[in-house]
């Protein structure tokens, strides 16, 4: 071990495409990121303002907005400097260890985020009566802070388990930013153990999670379907449908690459795009497009704008 040369920096690979794209995709990445950006800002904006939006799901979805936006941060401006010069590549192995760090922390967090966020869907739907109570400000703190904390601790244990191996060579990772599958390939060390940690560990937070989400739309669609009335039904299924789709697009495409040990195609940073690019920019489409309280305080709010410019 001594007369091992350790890596300092490591090479991003980038997403798998032929070379002419790179114009094309560094045109449509950044876009989406920008539109992210704005659009998770937007959302922030609104909901600080309008004091109609101070609401349990609003406060839960002001925290979405916010991981969104940084979770967008930390991999798609390197995924553009990978795009656009090959200098771009390259990460150093300290910056690699922070991005991991993270992405897993705003991943995770994000993940136990979903899971508040359905429970408190079913309180309010399944147990309307006694949501006020249920849900006070204290409540919503405790459990914000938890999926904060929860998440952190996560991505402690991801990032120590990755980052205690040596790395002597290569230093190229099949990726557009620090994951823990494909640096692990690069450890000059038996990774088996911690392949086999982060496989449980990831999964059972996800798994978990994903069924405790799936648990209270089970939960939630049968007590919509007590409901009378038909605007009723309609109301309370269009609630909840933003979620729901929001939800499939994050864990779709994060059970498909971390829960399956051992495979590490190059597909997987396709993939991967779906979560990290395209989940964070569909959080402010679905829940303004789709939310009328959303859009009216969205007028309101440029309204306002629009008369204090003709003052």
């Amino acid at each position: 071990m001594t007369n091992m040369s350790f890596v300092t920096t490591f090479i991003l690979m980038g997403i798998p495409h032929a070379p002419a794209l790179d114009i094309p995709l560094f045109t449509i990445f950044l876009v989406i990121y920008v539109l992210t950006v704005m659009g998770n800002l937007l959302i922030l904006l609104v909901i600080r303002v309008d004091s109609h939006l101070h609401t349990p799901m609003y406060y839960f979805l002001t925290n979405l907005s916010f991981i969104d936006m940084w979770f967008s941060t930390v991999t798609v401006p390197k995924m553009l400097m990978t795009l656009g010069s090959p200098g771009g590549r390259m990460i150093s192995f300290h910056s690699c260890m922070a991005q991991l760090y993270c992405f897993h922390f705003l991943g995770s967090t994000e993940c136990f985020l979903y899971t508040v966020m359905s429970y408190d869907r079913y309180l309010a739907i399944s147990h309307p009566l006694r949501y006020a109570s249920m849900m006070r400000g204290r409540t919503c703190a405790l459990l914000a802070t938890g999926t904060w904390l929860s998440g952190s601790l996560h991505s402690a244990v991801q990032t120590t388990l990755t980052f205690r191996l040596p790395y002597c060579g290569p230093s190229q990772i099949q990726h557009y930013f620090c994951d823990a599958p494909p640096i692990l390939r690069l450890a000059c060390a038996d990774t088996s153990v911690n392949e086999m940690v982060i496989f449980v560990n990831i999964g059972v937070v996800a798994s978990g999670c994903f069924l405790l989400i799936v648990l209270s739309y089970v939960s939630i669609v049968c007590s919509i379907l007590k409901i009378r009335t038909s605007e009723g039904r309609h109301r309370a299924f269009q609630t909840c449908a933003s979620h729901c789709i929001v939800v499939l697009c994050f864990f779709g495409p994060g059970i498909f690459i971390y829960l399956r040990p051992g495979s590490r195609d190059a597909v997987d940073g396709v993939v991967a795009v779906f979560y990290t690019v395209l989940t964070p920019l569909l959080n402010p489409v679905v829940y303004t497009l789709r939310n009328k309280e959303v859009k009216k305080a969205l007028l309101k709010v440029g309204s306002k704008s629009i008369f204090t410019q003709c003052k």
